[in-house]
């Protein structure tokens, strides 16, 4: 797990028509299972094949899942809940790129600077 560049990310999505936020999605879910410490959560493969599979209808549903798994990670660190399970919803129904930018920059937020123990 590493920090990601988010307006990289961005870039590389557009750069690539796309292309690069299929791994995105799987980079997300993977680092957020990390994090929550969530041993029934759902791997980033199987949550990216069944939005593909789903037409993105999946994906809204896992755009929510996602908050919630972040205010679970930061409960566990002692840090203050965001509760944007509902924002990252309807940012995936408007603008998703939007909310995994928002995604990353939580998941950023919690993985401990490079050089430190944690």
């Amino acid at each position: 797990m590493k920090r990601r560049s988010v307006p990289l990310c961005i870039i590389l999505c557009i750069a690539t028509f796309n292309l690069y936020s299929l791994y995105w999605i799987l980079a997300l879910t993977d680092d957020s299972n990390i994090l929550s410490d969530d041993p029934e959560a759902v791997p980033g493969f199987l949550a990216l094949l069944f939005t593909v599979i789903t037409c993105n209808i999946y994906g809204i549903y896992w755009a929510y899942k996602m908050g919630e798994k972040l205010d679970q990670a930061y409960v566990q660190r002692g840090m203050p809940t965001q509760n944007q399970a509902i924002l990252y919803l309807i940012l995936e129904l408007i603008f998703p790129i939007v909310g995994w930018a928002l995604m990353q920059n939580a998941i950023n937020a919690m993985i401990p600077p490079e050089g430190t123990v944690g």
